[in-house]
């Protein structure tokens, strides 16, 4: 997924306070873009009950692939010997383009052959809000290669009417087939596409055949076939033309597309069939259709069961308006941090009333921090938090909207200081194979506590000698809030002198290293959930430094585990030298002194990743070619090689950068292609998938928008065989002639649209209206009766401290829900009247 920002500079100084501006008037959103983002995160799970081999090792090694309808665009690890994997893999992407289905493949890996497909999930698009935020088990059913097809297809069909040599009329059935859009990849490649038409009726079946169009998956076919029809002799030139009655409904067309095999069999690709009584009142029908599985996918009911997979999944699709349109819900919520009291805020009320509050925290922490509003709002929530702290020892251990505020500011910012903090070692732990485990029960014949200690005990060394030394590229923001938490638990405890150190311990080493130790993959450390033995190491190694943080900030002689063997082996680290380490660093962490960012003298890694380049140079034979590279980008150089870990075979300076935009297919006949363009020649590069390739773009185009002389216009197809195929201009050097499609962000330093931000918070108000209305009746009933509480009542769950205060900002924030509606649904009545039935993005056969 696409790198997080530098951490060091992750709030924005220069972003102002969002001001109210004047509502555009009714209509105007029809003339400016609404854009429609769609993103997917979740967690494949694990799966159960697989079926197993027949042999005597019924066992198989197992991975899971998510695909937006054929097109792979995630994959699992690799669980070995195993019929219930458990993978424990999340995953987060924006989805770029149109799709039918989400599937979920479990495949069964075969060194030799092609891997096994054992089973799918596969989830239409509409039934995915059933699903959301919820986990799942689900079947898996078979998967039959006749069923798997995408795509649609561009038909036309025309009847005319022939005189013959003899005077007789007959009837000619007239199919252009113009052209497919979004084949699938066959291995990963465009596909060879030619298409069957047929004419099939009771005692009837003409086919013809298109040519085959090479490497593509949008194949322009403009081919036309003609039929002969049977016609009644009674016909006169003064009736309209029709077809007879008998004869409309006994015959059909039916279009076949299938990838040409070469030596092999050829592969199905989907079907449609149109019956021709489509032109029984007209003489001409054109439309885009759908590809069908074969026979509609008719399968016998009778399947083996083929286990299941649990899944949770959460899809969004955004209708983001014109920014204008959120100016007085930005206003609104960014005044929170100056609501007195805090519980009265908008922001506040958002996080109190939304079902799912891990859905409500993320867009709100973004909004904040990017208007460097987050800090005082965390501050004054954690200040509510404390009010209920009675003991000290459990401070900030609850899952509060100010400790889940915290937890996700840390991800956001963190990124870059976990990367280069942790992943070096996370990398040496997950690459070896030393093994780690002293728990005496769980130790295998041949393994040596003693030296299993030492391993466990080298790596806790390590790692946190290099936390407690990383004070200096601790961001910013992370920094002042530590501070405030700081001084709030000395005040709330003024007579425990540790406090001051388990309020920030309890986030950074508690909440934020230890988990990235444990799960590095969700923190983008490693590329996959690490296996088995590896997880348990890590999760040794986890709970340690997790002690050994709160053990030193709360200076106790006891440690808190449970476990024997890990109290045994914490006796190793309870010396003074540990205790002073960690107050040392959480002193500086806590501290306002400024410090340098770490981005100032070591270039932020952002993304990597298997890659096609074409061919900077000429082959022997004169032709450019592609290869597979491994490509690197940081915040200075986007660069390629052989393999991962060897030197650069090419450097681009980032400052060189003069454009990044997506590639036209027809180019080099490949999918998924765009372009780095800069000083020296455009470098052409082919991803994996869709969602790789807009990555790739968004993280190019964010680290490169404020570079010197950035191009305004680019050419959207190659230069080949001395000129360039989108506009025919001859010179290599010609001016583009499409406008370049990145814009400048309000703040270039973290990868935040706040107007994308806003749309979220205010769908997830929609969604939690009824909720809202509750609170607002509560703070009536409270108003009114003044009297002492006895039993738990519709309001009970609710903080309101000042019920006329929060009365008054649900009615603002009702407000302006109702004036957000209205621009909402126009665009939904226009969208969906806007797309005609039959039409490219509406094609006939599409499930609603």
């Amino acid at each position: 997924m696409a790198a997080a920002a530098p951490a060091a500079a992750a709030a924005s100084s220069e972003a102002p306070a969002a001001t109210a501006t004047a509502e555009p008037e009714a209509g105007d959103e029809d003339n400016r873009e609404v854009r429609v983002l769609q993103s997917l995160r979740g967690k494949i799970c694990e799966a159960k009950n697989l079926l197993p081999y027949l042999g005597p090792n019924k066992m198989r090694d197992c991975f899971c692939t998510i695909n937006l309808d054929q097109e792979e665009v995630y994959r699992t690890q690799v669980v070995e010997k195993s019929l219930s994997p458990f993978f424990s893999e999340e995953f987060y992407f924006e989805i770029p383009r149109a799709f039918q289905y989400l599937s979920f493949y479990v495949y069964d890996k075969n060194v030799l052959q092609r891997d096994l497909r054992i089973g799918k999930v596969a989830i239409k698009k509409e039934d995915l809000c059933n699903h959301s935020g919820k986990e799942t088990w689900f079947s898996l059913q078979p998967v039959d290669s006749n069923s798997e097809v995408q795509g649609k297809v561009h038909l036309e069909l025309k009847l005319n009417e022939l005189i013959t040599e003899n005077g007789t009329v007959c009837q000619q059935l007239v199919v252009h087939i113009k052209a497919c859009h979004g084949l699938p990849l066959i291995n990963g490649q465009s596909c060879d596409p030619y298409a069957t038409v047929s004419l099939v009726g009771p005692s009837r079946n003409d086919q013809k055949k298109t040519k085959v169009k090479k490497k593509t998956s949008n194949p322009q076919f403009n081919e036309i076939f003609y039929f002969e029809v049977t016609r009644s002799s009674s016909y006169t030139r003064k009736s309209q033309f029709q077809v007879e009655e008998e004869d409309i409904e006994k015959l059909e067309i039916r279009i076949d597309l299938w990838n040409n095999g070469n030596l092999v069999q050829d592969i199905f690709l989907g079907e449609l069939k149109v019956p021709v009584n489509v032109l029984r009142s007209d003489s001409s029908h054109q439309a885009w259709y759908l590809l069908q599985p074969r026979d509609n996918g008719n399968k016998s009911s009778k399947t083996d069961d083929l286990g299941s997979l649990r899944l949770n999944i959460c899809y969004t699709e955004d209708y983001v308006l014109p920014s204008e349109y959120y100016g007085p819900l930005k206003t609104l919520l960014l005044k929170s941090p100056d609501v007195q009291p805090i519980s009265a805020s908008a922001a506040y009320i958002f996080g109190e009333i939304c079902r799912d509050k891990n859905d409500a925290v993320l867009p709100l922490v973004r909004l904040l921090l990017h208007h460097d509003k987050l800090v005082p709002f965390a501050t004054a929530v954690a200040e509510l938090d404390l009010k209920d702290t009675q003991d000290a020892n459990t401070i900030f251990r609850g899952n509060s909207l100010a400790t889940r505020c915290l937890d996700e500011m840390m991800k956001i910012v963190g990124g870059h200081y976990l990367k280069v903090t942790l992943k070096p070692i996370i990398d040496e732990i997950c690459e070896s194979s030393k093994s780690c485990e002293i728990d005496p029960i769980k130790l295998k014949e041949g393994d040596n506590v003693e030296n299993n200690k030492e391993n466990l005990r080298y790596y806790v060394d390590k790692l946190f000698s290099t936390i407690i030394k990383s004070s200096m590229s601790c961001p910013t923001v992370m920094c002042d809030i530590f501070y405030s938490l700081r001084q709030m638990a000395t005040q709330r405890f003024p007579n425990d002198p540790h406090v001051q150190y388990s309020a920030v311990s309890s986030f950074v080493f508690l909440r934020f290293f230890a988990v990235a130790v444990v799960s590095p993959h969700t923190f983008h450390l490693r590329p996959h959930h690490p296996d088995a033995p590896t997880i348990r190491t890590l999760t040794l190694i986890s709970k340690t430094i997790q002690t050994l943080g709160s053990w030193g900030s709360l200076s106790k002689s006891k440690s808190s585990f449970k476990e024997t063997f890990m109290c045994e082996f914490f006796k190793m680290f309870q010396e003074e030298g540990y205790i002073i380490a960690v107050k040392k660093f959480l002193d500086e962490i806590s501290s306002t002194e400024t410090k340098e960012s770490s981005g100032t003298s070591e270039p932020v890694h952002l993304k990597e990743g298997e890659m096609h380049k074409r061919a900077q140079g000429r082959t022997r034979i004169g032709k450019k070619n592609f290869k597979k590279r491994w490509f690197c980008l940081t915040s200075r150089e986007l660069t390629y090689h052989k393999q991962p870990g060897k030197d650069a075979i090419y450097t681009i300076p980032v400052k060189n950068i003069l454009a990044v935009e997506k590639l036209e297919e027809s180019s080099f006949n490949k999918k998924n292609m765009f372009q780095v363009i800069h000083t020296e020649k455009p470098l052409y590069v082919q991803a994996n998938n869709c969602v790789e390739a807009n990555e790739w773009i968004d993280v190019l185009c964010r680290v490169s928008r404020c570079n010197q002389n950035r191009l305004s216009s680019y050419h959207p197809s190659a230069y080949i065989n001395g000129s360039w195929l989108c506009c025919q201009e001859t010179s290599e050097n010609a001016v583009g002639c499409k406008p370049c499609t990145a814009g400048v962000p309000a703040d270039i330093q973290i990868d935040i649209d706040e107007d994308r931000e806003t749309e979220r918070i205010y769908s997830l108000f929609t969604l939690s209206l009824l909720k809202l209305q509750k609170m607002e009746e509560a703070c009536g009933t409270i108003a009114v009766y003044q009297g002492p509480q006895k039993e738990p009542d519709d309001y009970s769950n609710f903080v309101i401290e000042d019920s006329v205060t929060t009365f008054k900002t649900i009615q603002q924030i009702k407000s302006i829900i109702e004036k957000l509606d209205e621009p909402h649904e126009k665009y939904r009545k226009k969208r969906s009247s806007s797309a005609k039935y039959g039409s490219k993005e509406n094609p006939i056969g599409k499930t609603s």
